[in-house]
Parts: C-alpha cells; sequence; structure tokens
C-alpha cells in the first residue's frame, strides 16, 4: 500500500525584513573574503544564509521563509529534509562512511534501479559522485566498447563543465575555454518553440533535424563516431520538450553511423517528467544511461547504467578502471537506496504527473494575460515559461529585466531561475497543488506589476 507524502502541504512563503536580510548580509560578507567567483548564479544573486529548509521551503538565518521553485536545479525531488531520508543517513553514518565495499544499503539501490530499469537489458550500474564525472565516464566506456574516438551532441545541450564535456555542450558555456577536444560535432536539437529551421514544427522539424545532422556528420566527421549523447528533454536550455518522434530518429541516426546511443537522465530520470524516465515517453531504449541529481535525494550522486556486453569493454571493465573515490561508498549507498525508496512508496513519480499537470493548466492562462508570456510547457514537474518582449519575433526578455524579475519574485518569498527569459521551473516531486496554487498566485502579483509598469520592454 502506498505510504502518503510525508513532507508538509500547502506551504507558504513569510517574509519578515528585507531580502537579503542584515544577518544574511552579514555571513555573506564574512564568506565572500574566502570564496572563489562562480558559485552558482541564483544563489550569488539573491544573497540570503540558509538557516532551515523543510519540504518546498527554504528559511534564512533572518526569517524569512521562501517557496522553492529551483530545487537545487533538479537535485530536490524528495524536496529539502525529507524525514525518511535524513533518518537513513544518520543511522548509516554512525555505522560506516568511507570505502568501496559492499553495503546492504547499496545492494538495495542496485535493486531498485534494476525493478525500475529505463529498458531490460539496460542493469549494470557504476556509481560516481558528479553528473559530469559520469558522463566522462559514459563515454570512456562508448569508447571502449566501440574502439571508435568521436561524439556527436546537440545544439542547446548542456552535459556537465568538465574538459569532455564542455565539448558535448551545445551551449555558450565553452566561450573562452577553447580549444574544445577534438573530435566532437554538435547537431541541431528540435526545440519546439525555438526551432533551428523557421516554420517547422512537429515531424517536419523532426526531419529537418535529423536531416541536417546527417549531411553535417557526413561532410565533418571522420566516420568514427562512437556515440551521440542527447538529453530527453533539455534541461538548461530551457525545459525544452521535443516532439516523442525526436528521439527515436535520433537513435535511427546514431545506428547509421554504426554509434551507441547515451540518453543523459540527470534531469529527467526518477519521475521528474511524471514517467520514470525521460526516454519512455518516446520509447527510446539507450545503450547507456547517465543519472543523477535527484537519485541521491540531495546527496552527491551519479551513474552510468548499461547492458552486459557494454560493461564489459576493457579496460574500462577491468579493476579500478571506472571506478570513483566517493563513487558507490556507504553513505552514496544509504542516499541513493533511500531516495529511491521513497520515490517508490510515496508515489512521486504519479504525484510529479498529477501535480505537474495541475501547474502547467495554472500557468496556460499566463500566456494571454501577460504581453511578455509567449509559451509555458511542461512534462510532469519539469516545466518552462519564455518570457519575451515580443510574441511574434520571439526576442528574449534581456537580462537586467530577467534579473528585476527574479528579484521581484525573491521578495516576495519565491525562489526562481527568472533570471534567464527561459525560465526553467523545477519543483520537488513532493509539492502538492496547495503550495503550486501559492507560488502561482506570486508568480501572477508580479506578471501583474511587469504588465502595468511597463518595465519588461527594457
Amino acid at each position: 500500500m502506498r505510504k502518503p507524502i510525508q513532507q508538509p502541504r500547502n506551504q507558504k512563503a513569510h517574509i519578515v525584513t528585507s531580502v537579503p536580510g542584515p544577518r544574511s548580509r552579514a555571513l555573506r560578507e564574512r564568506e565572500e573574503k574566502h570564496l572563489a567567483p562562480g558559485l552558482q548564479g541564483f544563489a550569488l544573486m539573491a544573497g540570503i544564509a540558509i538557516e532551515d529548509s523543510r519540504g518546498s521551503t527554504v528559511t534564512d538565518v533572518d526569517g524569512n521563509t521562501f517557496l522553492d521553485l529551483i530545487g537545487g536545479i533538479g537535485v530536490g525531488g524528495l524536496g529539502h529534509s525529507h524525514p525518511s531520508y535524513v533518518a537513513a543517513l544518520q543511522a548509516q553514518v554512525a555505522k560506516a562512511s568511507i570505502g568501496s565495499f559492499t553495503t546492504e544499503a547499496r545492494v538495495e539501490l542496485f535493486e531498485r534501479i534494476g525493478e525500475n530499469r529505463p529498458s531490460p537489458e539496460l542493469h549494470k550500474l557504476q556509481l560516481y559522485s558528479s553528473g559530469a564525472e559520469a558522463v566522462e565516464s559514459a563515454l570512456r566506456l562508448a569508447k571502449c566498447h566501440t574502439g571508435k574516438t568521436e561524439f556527436v551532441s546537440f545544439w542547446g545541450g548542456f552535459h556537465g563543465k568538465t574538459l569532455g564535456c564542455l565539448a558535448l555542450n551545445g551551449a555558450d558555456l565553452k566561450v573562452g575555454m577553447g580549444p574544445m577536444a577534438p573530435g566532437n560535432y554538435q547537431i541541431p536539437y528540435a526545440n519546439p518553440y525555438r526551432p533551428p529551421f523557421k516554420g517547422l514544427s512537429g515531424s517536419s522539424l523532426v526531419e529537418a533535424c535529423i536531416d541536417v545532422g546527417r549531411k553535417q556528420l557526413k561532410a565533418n566527421s571522420c566516420h568514427d563516431i562512437a556515440a551521440f549523447i542527447i538529453e530527453p528533454m533539455q534541461g538548461t536550455a530551457g525545459n525544452v520538450i521535443p516532439p516523442d518522434t525526436f528521439l527515436p530518429a535520433v537513435k535511427e541516426l546514431a545506428r547509421e553511423f554504426g554509434a551507441l546511443l547515451i540518453v543523459d537522465e540527470m534531469i529527467t530520470g526518477f519521475g521528474r517528467t511524471g514517467k520514470y524516465w525521460g526516454s519512455h515517453h518516446s520509447g527510446v531504449e539507450a545503450d547507456i544511461v547517465t543519472l543523477g541529481k535527484q537519485f541521491g535525494g540531495g546527496f552527491p550522486m551519479a551513474g552510468v547504467l548499461s547492458k552486459d556486453p557494454i560493461v564489459q569493454a576493457k579496460p574500462w571493465s577491468n579493476p579500478s578502471g571506472s571506478s570513483s573515490s566517493y563513487g558507490g561508498y556507504p553513505m552514496a549507498g544509504a542516499a541513493g537506496a533511500a531516495a529511491l525508496r521513497i520515490i517508490d512508496e510515496e508515489g512521486l513519480v504519479e504525484n510529479a504527473r498529477v501535480v505537474g499537470e495541475y501547474f502547467l493548466t495554472k500557468l496556460q492562462p499566463l500566456v494571454d494575460r501577460y504581453p511578455f508570456i509567449g509559451e509555458v510547457r511542461g512534462r510532469g514537474l519539469m516545466l518552462g515559461i519564455e518570457m519575451v518582449q515580443d510574441k511574434v519575433t520571439k526576442e528574449p526578455l534581456s537580462k537586467a529585466v530577467c534579473t528585476r524579475v527574479f528579484n521581484e519574485f525573491l521578495k516576495r518569498g519565491l525562489l526562481t531561475m527568472a533570471y534567464a527569459s527561459s525560465f526553467r521551473i523545477q519543483p520537488a516531486m513532493t509539492i502538492d497543488e496547495a503550495t503550486v496554487d501559492n507560488a502561482v498566485a506570486i508568480l501572477e502579483e508580479v506578471y501583474d506589476v511587469m504588465k502595468v509598469e511597463g518595465w519588461w520592454r527594457g
């Protein structure tokens, strides 16, 4: 029998000081003396110091409570400080916390992944401590198995910030970091709102992306492609939802080049999209899956999941050939097992589907109500809002205006990723409809002010 969700319901923002408040500012001033630049942008922009977090709320040291629609950028599937998760980690750290030896919790983690595997053949898992580390390992595995050296990724894609991952990214994070690792190629992603080919949508868009991708690779690659790597739905690009026919077409293209398909489920896995895996929306079966984010319930965990014949490839399969110092050590095993147990027992995949559909219905009227909302979209609790200067040209809101939007939400008690015009919403999978209503009320309050005062025009 399904257990009720243990996290609080009908959570609300409560602001008692200016934001950031005096205690937060004092702590930040102390930290700034030692903190190197480059921390996540929303944390620097908000300027708050955290005291306590529960469910979908974050409370700072000044006593201000915020509704959290960021969720650690996809990490916080369970919400903050889930009681069963806290208890599991407390129990484990009191018993054993280091080493790669087998633990009962890690066995449970593997078994739960096996029960919910993306496809029947995918059941061999190696564990890591970050998403980029897992992607790097997946690339090495693909090279070892195929004996090939090149990779294909997609416009708008994001797979991490380590050197190999940077070369895969189809965004501006690479600027100033060159030269990139050789043998990497980006081809078009079927983004319905901002299609790479003007005027195309649906199957026509998919066909154009695949056709142009094929021509690019035939002209530019050495025809030595080990793998294609793709997000089922792009996160950093703005929670972009491609047509369901896109991933199957990409797999066919990979097979044309004798390449494996790596599906990066860092953000889309474990129920975020209303199905256990993002690839389940299209029915694609990958050769390798990278996973992370809410996989660890907030603990730094990631993994590479693949098939028996692939993971036997050497030298990846040699002892210590694919290991990581923190991958699968006792705390990670306990965190992962607890997170997956909670997802299963509390029905969080279904909750993400139901509450995500509800959230989307609350957001859809914004398109007609506000001249600067070009589109809302979503699958489960992976939602996006396009904030634009012009609905016809789809010109994004300026960075300065987005920063103001972020700050207007913040001072009313809403933590968001509205600092970008492609505004991502990724709350906890434990969130309920009443809490969604409370968040949407703040969204509408700020958007009403923007519409009346007109400062969205920049």
